[in-house]
């Protein structure tokens, strides 16, 4: 069966008593329905938005800080958003700066109020792009890989971390669903024009090298092209040509916004694709280089069972395909395919890459977990045979409900424990800064020294409070700030006036630092277990502040897993702290304090 075309079917004459039968159909293309789904996405997202720690420091600055300079006047400002660089998009951090002034109109307005609200909202715009890419795997797949998507996606660590981050990284996740939900439903039409302009709203605005999992969609429209008709073919064509263009207006509507904010000029997607790419200044890798296998551990961590699924699928479906006697047709098989491709394209490449991040797997999640998915429903349609005369088929059915029931209940304890685990262990930094509200005065600094990469961001300190740095043992570029200058320079000058001691080197620059004498916060960490070893000393540039009561008092500290000194077990999933568990076992503790100095 040859993909449909474009022709607007006929109108048919249908009996209104046809009508329930119908919607029964409908109904029945779906193991839940489709609004029971969508709740289930916002309810684990909307946890992911009131209890994720903030996992990646270029969350802050990159993104919350231009975004709380636009919003109230102030923030750091990275070199990445330096006018000689460019290499940002003030587009995508504009949307959000326009979501948090909304809740500055609502009752009980205040910038942590501002911040979680954002995160609502990306949690509720998560949610609706996990819903329609799970409506087109039910429609154009199987309503039990749908079921497994759910399971595979809420349950998992990693969705918990990327649902509700404000990074590009996640913005290229929802696009590349809906973009996807566009390609893999042939339901009404081919949506290639739709589905291509998505990807381009991913790359274009989020991250470039997002758009790149469109690829295999493309090639499929691409192949049938090719082997169909005349027709067929200038009907492809058209749809191709329409992404094209539509990413093209795309494109330019997002040069104008940046232009307007770096008063030249500036395509940023092309800017960053440069650097990483083309960069004569070191590129990437100067910010830290890992072994391939790293995205293989960290996958393994953030979807366990599941990862091992979608890693094993194209085996799993090739052996299934060679084992069938099911006449599945050549078109069904191939697209398969296709959809399990994404997931291995994207693994590959960024294996490849030196440097590597967590989030550069965002992107790429939805597609892991259709993988698994599909996988996981060939493992049960094979484990389901009741053939006695086979090996599976002797399994009591009750038996085989029961290993499977198990299996599933295992993957989501899993999942389940490591988030509980990062949120107990890590989120500290986005509940010490409350009494600030209460103790700290118009214009008081909050100094950051070893944990400068902690800070959650300006959202957290009342107005006009400043964050300072102080030196530390880190030898790489810190943030500067954003230009204040008012009168004569118009809307957001700090947006496009020239900035001094930001580099793309990563190059220490000594002016962004202050003295800790003009410091009337600070932040420090304290790790006793690391203390009782006789060997330690603390480095000369990060002495334990909290222990020096003579010239600070504490305001507020917050327990704080020590990784240096637990576990690996204990670090990856969430033990209880009882008597029972083995010392070696359990999680060792520190304490993250807010610290004012003493008059």
């Amino acid at each position: 069966m040859p993909p449909p075309t474009s022709e607007a079917p006929k109108k048919e004459f249908v009996h209104p008593k046809a009508k329930h039968a119908k919607k029964q159909a409908i109904r029945d293309a779906y193991a839940i329905e489709p609004i029971t789904a969508f709740y289930v996405f916002l309810g684990a997202n909307l946890i992911a938005a009131l209890f994720a720690p903030i996992q990646d420091c270029d969350e802050t600055f990159n993104y919350w800080e231009p975004t709380h300079y636009l919003s109230h006047g102030y923030g750091l400002q990275t070199w990445e958003y330096s006018p000689d660089y460019a290499i940002r998009s003030w587009l995508y951090i504009a949307l959000h700066a326009i979501v948090g002034n909304i809740r500055r109109l609502l009752p009980h307005s205040n910038k942590v109020a501002e911040f979680y609200f954002v995160r609502y909202v990306l949690a509720f715009v998560c949610a609706l792009s996990q819903t329609l890419m799970w409506r087109a795997v039910c429609l154009a797949l199987n309503p039990r890989i749908g079921l497994f998507f759910i399971v595979a996606l809420v349950s998992s660590p990693g969705n918990f971390h990327s649902s509700t981050a404000f990074l590009p990284s996640s913005f290229a996740m929802y696009m590349a669903m809906l973009g996807a939900a566009a390609f893999i439903n042939w339901r009404g039409g081919l949506k290639t024009s739709r589905a291509m302009f998505y990807f381009a709203v991913g790359g274009v605005i989020g991250w470039p090298f997002a758009a790149a999992l469109c690829a295999p969609f493309l090639l499929e429209e691409v192949f049938f092209a090719l082997v169909g008709d005349k027709d067929r073919f200038f009907e492809a064509a058209h749809r191709v040509i329409r992404g094209v263009v539509a990413a093209g207006l795309l494109v330019f509507g997002d040069m104008l916004v940046n232009t307007f904010f770096y008063r030249k000029v500036e395509i940023a997607s092309w800017n960053i694709v440069k650097y990483n790419i083309f960069s004569k200044t070191g590129g990437p890798e100067l910010y830290g280089t890992e072994p391939w296998d790293f995205y293989f551990k960290n996958l393994a961590l953030n979807f366990h069972i599941w990862f091992v699924l979608a890693l094993f699928s194209l085996p799993i479906l090739l052996l299934q395909k060679l084992l069938s006697k099911s006449a599945e047709t050549f078109q069904t098989g191939f697209r398969t395919v296709v959809f399990l491709t994404p997931f291995y394209m994207w693994l590959a490449i960024f294996s490849l890459q030196p440097h590597k991040e967590e989030r550069f797997m965002y992107p790429a999640y939805p597609f892991l977990a259709l993988n698994a998915a599909l996988a996981m429903h060939t493992l049960l349609a094979a484990f389901g045979n009741a053939d006695p005369n086979s090996l599976v088929g002797k399994i009591p059915a009750k038996l085989k409900l029961a290993v499977v029931a198990l299996g599933l209940l295992l993957s989501v304890d899993i999942g389940l424990a490591r988030i509980y685990g990062l949120y107990t262990a890590y989120s500290a930094p986005l509940s010490i800064y409350k009494p600030l509200f209460e103790v700290g005065g118009e214009g008081d600094t909050v100094c950051f020294g070893k944990d400068w990469y902690r800070f959650p961001s300006s959202y957290f300190l009342p107005r006009d409070m400043h964050a300072k740095f102080i030196r530390s043992e880190f030898r790489g570029l810190l943030p500067g700030e954003f230009s204040e200058a008012g009168t004569g320079f118009g809307l957001f000058s700090g947006t496009w006036l020239p900035t001094s001691g930001l580099n793309d080197r990563n190059e220490e620059d000594p002016g962004k630092y202050v003295d800790p004498k003009t410091c009337v916060f600070l932040v420090d960490t304290q790790f006793p277990e690391q203390q009782k070893d006789l060997a330690w000393k603390a480095p000369p540039n990060e002495p334990d502040f909290v222990a020096d009561t003579e010239h600070w008092e504490i305001v507020k500290c917050e327990k704080f897993m020590d990784p240096a000194s637990t576990s690996f077990l204990a670090r990856a999933l969430w033990l209880p702290d009882w008597e029972i568990i083995p010392e070696k076992f359990r999680r060792k503790w520190g304490r993250h304090c807010l610290l004012k100095r003493k008059q």
